[in-house]
């Protein structure tokens, strides 16, 4: 069955389908539904690096499996060119940063009341979308639309290693529900070796 761009659930297989990219470096064709096994989602959509400023055309399949709550959707994808990986200098000079500071980083409520995120928190932002994206990706199912609305709190984790490490406590909002939850997740990073979620936990309210 062919679908329309528009149409909602698409949208929100994209959405996967972008998280699952996006971490690991989200138009629709059409739908189906495979018996015993799940709704599978062919997806042709353009990815935006903003900080490149360039644009890659993307294909991906999203299989939703049928019953499984706790089972992430299985993403596999195609991206015609090749996504940067290599650390720019802004991300030095942030990783530079952060590993002089004197005492551990400390922040909450990014972006504020105004929606105004201060300069010098940019970095930490970022970080926080790029591991949303992995969160998003392993707890989606047909029926979410999730996307990060502020980050409530951030500490950094002193470290003995090259790694840098925060810990995470973000607000999630589900576009389908209207429900903001909290999460809480546990991060790396090194701009040589990008980011990786090592813990996570969905919060009560």
């Amino acid at each position: 069955m062919e679908l329309e761009p528009s149409h909602y659930p698409a949208q929100r297989a994209a959405g996967v389908a972008r998280a699952c990219i996006s971490y690991r470096r989200g138009e629709c064709t059409d739908i189906r539904d495979i018996p015993g096994t799940g709704h599978k989602y062919h997806l042709e959509f353009t990815l935006k690096d903003t900080v490149q400023e360039v644009s890659f055309n993307c294909t991906a399949e999203v299989l939703y499996h049928l019953g499984s709550q706790h089972s992430a959707p299985e993403v596999h994808f195609t991206v015609e060119g090749e996504l940067g990986k290599n650390p720019d200098d802004a991300d030095n000079k942030f990783y530079s940063r952060i590993k002089s500071l004197k005492e551990p980083l400390v922040a909450q409520n990014i972006p504020d009341s105004f929606g105004i995120v201060p300069p010098e928190m940019e970095p930490i932002r970022h970080l926080a979308f790029s591991a949303c994206d992995y969160i998003i990706w392993q707890n989606s199912t047909e029926n979410t639309w999730y996307n990060l609305a502020q980050i409530q709190d951030v500490r950094q984790v002193k470290r003995n290693d090259d790694y840098l490490e925060f810990d995470y406590t973000v607000l999630l909002h589900d576009f389908v529900s209207q429900e903001i939850i909290p999460w809480q997740m546990q991060v790396l990073w090194h701009p040589q070796h990008g980011v990786k979620v090592t813990q996570n936990s969905r919060q009560p309210k």
